[in-house]
């Protein structure tokens, strides 16, 4: 029911906005920041968007916990959306989302609400066997036997790309 409400709240709101920033400045003046603040935004979010991807690639090569990156980034491309929407309050609240204070505040406040029951990166060093004897990995479980037949070279293009 709160989404519905937001739904429509959140268009209503950014009516009264135009119609009082219109009457304020006029119509063109209006215009042009609504066009200004998405190219702004744009332009901030991709900044930071591939700065936040380089974080992610490091963390992941790292072996380090990803969370803050990822959380940061679905951030940033939520503001990016929010920036793309044409409004005041909504680019407010997306540029508010591009202040790394306010990210990491919102992070704060939804941990609090999150329980990770279990985390884990990359494949144990050990398996169990059904019988639940662990034994280290061994390469050779990883062989699949099979038998190939040689076909003969053909010029032109194979069977699988040639139109007909």
């Amino acid at each position: 029911m709160w989404l519905f409400a937001l739904f429509v709240a959140v268009p209503i709101l950014e009516i009264a906005l135009f119609i009082q920033v219109g009457g304020w400045l006029g119509l063109w003046p209006t215009l042009a920041i609504v066009i200004a603040t998405a190219a702004l935004g744009t332009y901030l979010v991709r900044r930071q968007g591939l700065a936040e991807l380089a974080r992610i690639q490091g963390s992941l090569s790292n072996l380090s916990d990803p969370t803050r990156p990822l959380a940061h980034g679905a951030m940033i491309l939520a503001s990016g959306l929010l920036l793309l929407t044409p409004g005041f309050f909504t680019d407010a609240l997306g540029f508010a989302l591009l202040v790394p204070g306010v990210r990491d505040a919102i992070m704060g406040y939804v941990r609090k609400r999150i329980r990770v029951q279990s985390f884990t990166m990359g494949q144990p060093p050990h398996s169990a066997d059904p019988q639940g004897d662990p034994r280290p990995l061994d390469p050779r479980d990883d062989v699949v036997e099979g038998e190939y037949v040689e076909m003969p070279r053909r010029d032109g293009p194979s069977g699988w790309t040639e139109r007909r």
